[in-house]
Parts: C-alpha cells; structure tokens; sequence
C-alpha cells in the first residue's frame, strides 16, 4: 500500500536501518541516526540498481513520487527527434551516452543531420529534448570539437544553445572509453557567444582501480563559477571560430610551447657526428692496446 505523508514523518529510527516501499521502486530508508532517504530500486541489464533522490523532509512523498524516473530498456535513437513534443522535454539533462560508428541508415532517417556516429545522434536528440532554459551537460568523444563531419552540428548546437563550458578529459576518466573525452555543458535557448574551455589534468594515470577523485576537480569547479581564465583554463569567442569548419579543438594558449621537432636531415647529420666520434674513441682505445 503506498504510503502517506503522514506515514512517513512518523518513522521511528532503529538499532539498524531498514526500508519502507511506497510503490513501483519508491522506498524511503530510516537510518539509525533518525535520517530518511528516498531511493528509487530498478534492474539493468540483469542487474539490480539504486536511485538516491534526496533526503526527507527537503523532499517530500509527492516531489519523491515525480522524481522517481520511469526507466525502460529500449533504443533512444529509433525515436524521431522530430516528433518530440513540449510534454516530452526535460529541464535538465545529464547523459554520458555510446558513441561509436555503424549507426544503421533507417535510424540515422530519424534526424536532419544524418550521421553514422552514435554521439552525433544523441547531440541531436538531447538539444531538442531540452526545455526552453534546459540545461545539459553530455560526454563525447573529444574528437566532435574538431572532425569536419561534425561541423554542421557544432553549428546548431551554437546557434541554438549556449555551449558556455567545455571540460578537456584526460584519457580514461570514464570506464570502458578508449579515447579522450570531454563533457559538454550547454543551456538551451540562446546562441553561444563564448565558450570556457578547462584542460583537466590529474598528472597522474588514470584507470578502473585509479578512478578520478572529488578533489581532482575541486578546482575547475571553483573556477567555473565565474570561468575566469588560468594555466589550465581559457575563453574562446564565437566570433574567433571559423565561420565554415566551426573548428572548437582544445588548444590551450596558456600552455608552454613544445619544442619544434628536428627535422630528418639533422637526425642523420647528428648520428654521423656521434658515429665519427665512436669511431675515433675505438682507434684510440685499440692504440693502447
């Protein structure tokens, strides 16, 4: 029986914690220090999962009740994103969706950028999945800020969206991606004017039993509150961006320049010196012998 408001003040806390289901998934856990915790229980892939939705009584039953998500298993990508409707949308969106190539030719139909990249197509259907004012932040392959096949996309994400955060990923920050990545944070609504750009960097590698910490990212938090620049952060204009390539690569201009590499005919040149003078060395050592 689903529970009442009511029902729910009156939980008393226990020697240990314990559970109280409202309904579908919906519980609330009584810890013995008096605290409740909505959490929402689902299956994935066989597995079972845990939704923490907040904590009672800054959530009450009846906001716990529309924060409970309605999770089934299908393919996002088979919806038109040309049918989604006002109903449909969603004033936040946070995804960290597939990406790969090999997407079939009768879903790429489902959008007006066709493409066969996966994460192209998921860009597509989270910016007209937004409300008005909706805000997102979406991981992708780095490699969406620069590739010419993604330029008619950076192009209608700017125009229709405010991309005004973009997060540089170092290289195995999220499980099970064999690429560079980077988190996009956009509102829907308005054009881009300028975009932040925030080069993470750890100094350390990074793994499934080396996960990225809180602490790690301290201060790109600190700094994106205002987005000012640093060693490791950046603004670039929209009206510094090419206009036909709509190329957003990650170039730190606050970086310490690399050192031109030398070219081949200097290579040789200097490995005949060194060679000249081992040779040199060896005629002096056998003269002693």
């Amino acid at each position: 029986m689903p529970l009442s408001d009511i029902q729910v003040r009156n939980l008393k806390p226990r020697e240990k914690a314990y559970k109280v289901s409202d309904f579908e998934g919906l519980f609330v856990l009584v810890k013995p220090n008096g605290s409740k915790l909505w959490q929402f229980k689902y299956r994935m892939d066989g597995k079972e999962r845990l939704l923490s939705i907040g904590v009672y009584p800054d959530v009450g039953l009846a906001q716990a009740r529309k924060a409970a998500p309605n999770i089934r298993r299908t393919n996002t990508l088979t919806e038109n994103v040309m049918d989604i409707q006002e109903k449909d949308r969603h004033d936040v969106i946070l995804a960290n969706p597939p990406f790969g190539s090999g997407e079939r030719a009768e879903v790429q139909q489902n959008f007006p950028i066709k493409s066969g990249e996966m994460g192209y197509l998921f860009i597509q259907h989270f910016i007209r999945k937004l409300k008005a004012g909706g805000r997102a932040a979406v991981v992708i392959k780095n490699t969406f800020l620069s590739n010419g096949d993604a330029a008619a996309l950076r192009r209608e994400l700017l125009e229709t969206c405010d991309l005004h955060t973009v997060l540089d990923c170092p290289a195995k920050v999220f499980q099970g991606a064999g690429v560079k990545t980077v988190v996009l944070f956009f509102e829907k609504g308005r054009k881009t004017h300028k975009t932040w750009f925030y080069a993470l960097n750890p100094e350390r590698s990074l793994g499934k039993g080396s996960p990225l910490r809180d602490d790690e990212l301290a201060e790109f938090v600190a700094l994106q509150k205002t987005r000012a620049d640093s060693p490791k952060s950046w603004t670039v204009q929209r009206s510094d961006i090419d206009a036909t390539t709509v190329d957003m690569s990650v170039k730190n201009p606050f970086a310490p320049e690399e050192a031109a590499l030398r070219s081949p005919a200097d290579i040789i040149e200097d490995m005949l010196a060194r060679d000249a003078e081992t040779a040199t060395i060896l005629e002096e050592i056998r003269g002693m012998l």
